[in-house]
């Protein structure tokens, strides 16, 4: 499997204020099937990011597509495959 970052900035804030919770009932279900590993919100309301677990990235596209925030033009998105680096912070 691979990981890839999801950008969602923002695109239409009061889209994004009324789509919000069929956007987060969205990524519980993405959750549940293991294809969302986690996801958060920019605390400056730039928008937020999502990382998908999957086997393309065409595969994570077709999933961003079913995502209430871009259905309705709430969220711009941009995918990009990510490598995780694992460091230990405690050192």
């Amino acid at each position: 499997m691979k990981y890839f970052a999801v950008f969602l900035p923002m695109k239409d804030e009061e889209k994004s204020r009324e789509n919000r919770p069929a956007h987060l009932e969205f990524l519980a279900r993405k959750r549940e099937e293991k294809k969302a590993v986690m996801f958060g919100r920019f605390v400056d309301g730039t928008g937020g990011l999502v990382i998908y677990q999957g086997e393309s990235l065409e595969q994570v596209e077709s999933w961003v597509k079913e995502d209430p925030y871009v259905i309705t033009g709430a969220r711009h998105y941009e995918i990009h495959e990510w490598e995780i680096a694992a460091m230990d912070i405690h050192k």
